[in-house]
């Protein structure tokens, strides 16, 4: 009867699938090992997250950490994740380091350009900075003497995300740092130049801060292309709080004008989950889109109190002039095609 035991716990063991995943390195074969997967996805400190889709490897990076400028973690299907270490491990001559926020990464033929947000020795502001590596893992470098956007007048410059449209230019958008200085934010986009590493003609302003729910700021621009419509995707509110939201603008071309939403805010806090945000669009193999962002837990919505920004993939979809997110979640989800 023993005998028999045990050899019943092997066959099942052995022909077995498992039906949740998160955290982890990625699987071995470079595919889906789950049917359904329940977030976060990354169940450690990964706040305003990017993920770049190269062959059959997604990267991702986030806010600087303890040990790392741009925290690096690399994944099979966007479900198993493994931290790599810094994607930038030295930082560029015009930088103090300690607040690298919000990298994101674009590929220019064989290079990759980072954008990264950092505080400017000379002003002591936060601006945006452009580093290139000739892998997406890195080691990025920046050896310029000055930052790439910084607009000492409005605040400084923070959260450069790039934009590459249907006729092959290249865009940056980025916003002033004007909260933190009782100023308005604004939203910007600019022309960039064929290597993403100027930035040409002049910028546009897109969107303003000026709904309740938006509070005194708005950040975090995500631009998205679907059907001939511009979906900009931003975040707002106080980021450790649970009232920080995602909401999004549309626009017939990539300059504007943008229109808000009407149901907007379109993703907010629920249960467990506090202050989802700082969101990006990524693709799978099957041409799904998904949401990704970071959110605290429910009463642990800063440092100060043990909370950390966890990273959480949710569906999106793009129609009609119109996003709809499925979250956030927490329950089971079918999980993304690597």
């Amino acid at each position: 009867m023993l005998r028999s035991r045990l050899l019943l716990s092997l066959t099942v063991l052995l022909f077995s699938t498992p039906s949740q995943a998160g955290g982890g390195g990625p699987p071995p074969t470079g595919r889906a090992t789950t049917a359904t997967f329940r977030n976060p996805v990354l169940d450690e400190n990964f706040p305003d997250p990017f993920i770049l889709h190269i062959g059959r490897t997604y990267h991702a990076y986030a806010t600087n950490s303890a040990n790392a400028n741009v925290p690096h973690a690399v994944s099979r299907d966007l479900v198993h994740w493994e931290i790599q270490g810094d994607a930038m491990p030295v930082l560029p001559p015009w930088v103090r380091g300690g607040r690298t926020w919000a990298p994101e990464v674009s590929q220019v033929g064989t290079t990759f350009v980072l954008y990264f947000t950092a505080q400017d020795d000379a002003s002591g502001r936060q601006c945006v900075g452009a580093a290139t590596a000739t892998s997406p893992a890195g080691p990025f470098r920046d050896l310029s003497t000055k930052a790439l956007v910084c607009q000492l007048g409005e605040g400084g410059s923070i959260d450069a995300s790039p934009f590459q449209d249907a006729d092959g230019k290249r865009y940056l958008l980025w916003k002033n740092d004007g909260n933190c200085c009782n100023q308005a934010t604004n939203l910007y986009v600019q022309l960039l130049s064929a290597d993403g590493l100027k930035l040409t003609g002049k910028a546009s302003t897109l969107i303003q801060n000026f709904q309740l729910w938006e509070g005194n700021v708005i950040e975090a621009p995500t631009l998205h292309r679907a059907g001939g419509v511009y979906y900009l995707l931003y975040s707002a509110g106080p980021y450790d709080s649970d009232r920080y939201a995602v909401g999004y603008a549309t626009a017939p071309r990539v300059t504007g004008p943008y229109k808000k939403a009407a149901e907007n805010p379109i993703l907010v806090s629920k249960g467990e989950v506090a202050g989802p945000g700082h969101q990006t669009v990524v693709t799978d193999g099957a041409g799904r889109t998904w949401l990704a962002y970071h959110a605290w837990t429910a009463g642990r919505t800063s440092d100060a109190v043990g909370g950390y920004r966890s990273l959480r993939l949710d569906p999106v979809t793009f129609s009609g002039g119109r996003v709809k997110v499925a979250g956030p979640t927490l329950t089971p989800q079918r999980a993304p095609t690597p």
